[in-house]
């Protein structure tokens, strides 16, 4: 793999702009949390290690305003759009067909890549962006010198369909045309997730597994949700939009076995549908005092962190902060409309670092739920198995920068 460094370093365009360097990260964030957050993980590390950084993220997430930004990162809101229940896309409030919706985020991200003039470029997940809405940024980015990186998850889908999915949007075509390098956030031991895409030479020699992304409690004022003083597992959805399943599992483990030793704390996700919300509160009422309901907190890293464990889904951010913040979990993950949390957690139980819940080996009843949570209570930390550089990602990704940086300063 080549060094990483600025190839544009010091050039300027129009009249300049003042020092320092800049990151853009692309966040197309159609629905859920997960690019968002990913992005902004990475953003707050960069900042972090190099006080003459600051990073913008562009992001199409409608409560992106809802989170905290450290200092010297920022965030730009693209108009949101939504999926339909056919599979189409429309504008979410603008009222446009969706092809003058995507005009205008197209436009929005050339425009702030133009302004803010980044010396790197990372673009999480879909090399073209939502509905090639990157292209025209990819071009100018590239002629002007700016280095352009792609980051995927561990874990995108079973290899079949992830093959079939990036040939109708010719994506490897993007990676190979734009892209420097290619950074997979996670280890092979988990998944090789573009094992099945064919891929030239350069490109394979340009890919870089990193590791997860170590996640923190945040420095931040004690603000939001105040956690149960008892002993509580956490049950997460992430943001909510398919979780409905696993809170509905979760109470009715509680509603059948009340003398489940730990307190029930459920964090909806704030996509959650307002009825099934509204229904999941009267039951959780009914159980007087065994379980503690919030809609939703960005700082849920907090609540994580005083956890005696967790059920969740097995969504990549969830998963790194399992891993981070070393709590026994159980993980009941999604099988549709995407293999990836399955592929991932199946992968994580096989290492020892969770229990998987799956429905078709282990059953569905509320017994099967109240005995997983009650086994937290004697299952082992993931501390508990060695594997090296797991928990690399940021420290990967800032020495990267760090490398380009005094290339770029010489």
């Amino acid at each position: 793999m080549d060094d990483f460094a600025g190839r544009g370093a010091g050039r300027k365009r129009g009249g300049g702009r003042a020092s320092g360097r800049r990151v853009l990260l692309y966040s197309h964030d159609t629905f859920g949390l997960g690019h968002l957050r990913r992005s902004r993980t990475i953003a707050q590390a960069l900042t972090a290690a190099d006080p003459h950084l600051s990073a913008v993220i562009v992001t199409g997430s409608p409560i992106a305003g809802r989170f905290d930004f450290t200092d010297r990162v920022d965030h730009v809101r693209l108009p949101g759009v939504v999926k339909l229940p056919d599979g189409t896309y429309a504008s979410h409030n603008l009222g446009l067909e969706i092809e003058e919706t995507v005009a205008l985020r197209a436009a929005i991200i050339s425009a702030v890549e133009e302004s803010f003039d980044p010396d790197l470029i990372i673009v999480d997940k879909e090399p073209w962006g939502f509905r090639d809405e990157l292209t025209q940024t990819l071009e100018t980015a590239k002629t002007r010198g700016a280095r352009i990186v792609l980051g995927v998850r561990d874990v995108l889908d079973e290899a079949e369909t992830l093959r079939r999915e990036w040939e109708r949007k010719d994506a490897a075509r993007a990676i190979e045309t734009y892209y420097d390098e290619l950074w997979i956030y996670g280890l092979p031991e988990i998944c090789e997730p573009l094992a099945g895409i064919p891929l030239s030479e350069r490109v394979r020699r340009s890919t870089l597994y990193t590791g997860y992304l170590r996640r923190a409690t945040p420095p931040w004022p004690e603000v939001g949700l105040a956690p149960p003083d008892e002993p509580y597992v956490l049950v997460t959805t992430g943001g909510g939009g398919d979780g409905a399943a696993l809170i509905d599992w979760a109470l009715s483990a509680y509603e059948t076995d009340p003398d489940i030793p730990l307190h029930g704390v459920l964090v909806y996700g704030p996509f959650l549908d307002a009825e099934r919300r509204a229904e999941f509160d009267r039951r959780a009422t009914a159980l007087d005092g065994k379980v503690t309901a919030f809609s939703f907190d960005p700082r849920l890293e907090r609540l994580l962190s005083e956890a005696a464990g967790v059920v969740a889904m097995g969504g990549y951010n969830t998963f790194c902060e399992i891993l981070s913040l070393d709590k026994p979990a159980v993980i009941a993950p999604r099988v549709k409309p995407r293999l990836e949390q399955f592929i991932r957690t199946e992968a994580a139980e096989r290492l020892g670092l969770v229990k998987m819940l799956d429905r078709a080996r282990d059953g569905e009843g509320p017994e099967v739920m109240a005995a997983a949570i009650r086994g937290l209570t004697r299952q082992p930390r993931p501390s508990a198995i060695r594997i090296p550089g797991l928990m690399d990602g940021l420290e990967t990704i800032t020495a990267r920068a760090a490398s380009w940086a005094r290339q770029a300063a010489e």
